[in-house]
């Protein structure tokens, strides 16, 4: 019976360590010109949603190009996270909404 429980223990932790973490949804909201929250974190793999609850476009631009996502009114749209690093990001419409993505590996 001892032999048993380690080789249970042992097979509860090689899945823990061997099973892939789940990728998240993050959700980022564009509303009365303001995007919520203005910093977020996530992983690569993860998917964002940029859900835009104005009445106009909107769009979610990379200053470095990673991305641009437009967001035409009441819509919303998805992206995968690709890389890591720490993006600012603005809507091309309207440059006073601004934004940072930090991405963690």
């Amino acid at each position: 019976m001892p032999g048993r429980l380690a080789s249970i223990a042992l097979a509860v932790i090689f899945l823990s360590i061997s099973v892939p973490a789940r990728a998240a949804t993050i959700e980022i909201t564009m509303e009365n010109l303001v995007i919520a929250p203005a910093e977020v974190s996530a992983k690569v793999g993860d998917t964002i949603t940029w859900i835009n609850k104005d009445v106009f476009a909107h769009t979610a631009t990379a200053k470095n190009g990673d991305f641009d996502v437009t967001l035409p009114p009441k819509k919303s749209a998805t992206s995968v996270v690709k890389k890591a690093g720490t993006v600012e990001y603005y809507c091309r419409y309207h440059p006073n909404m601004k934004a940072t993505l930090k991405i963690e590996p």
